[in-house]
């Protein structure tokens, strides 16, 4: 599916669209399978007890940029 003459909308136009679409998709629709559902409790299980290191984006970015870098 293409959207034609997205480039003539404004951002704020375009960031109403992508909510719109966002808030037309039903929760209920979305399917998760069992095993995506015990990981992310998993997950969070251990962010809730403080097992897990949490990053900013900046560092995220930072560490993918100096994976490229040729050593």
């Amino acid at each position: 599916m293409k959207v034609k003459d997205l480039e003539r909308y404004s951002n704020a136009e375009k960031i109403i669209l992508a909510e719109q679409l966002w808030d037309s998709v039903s929760k209920n629709d979305v399917e998760i399978s069992d095993d995506v559902k015990k990981e992310l409790d998993i997950r969070l299980k251990n962010l809730e007890e403080g097992k897990t290191e949490l990053y900013s984006w900046d560092e995220v970015k930072t560490h993918l940029n100096s994976l490229r870098q040729p050593s």
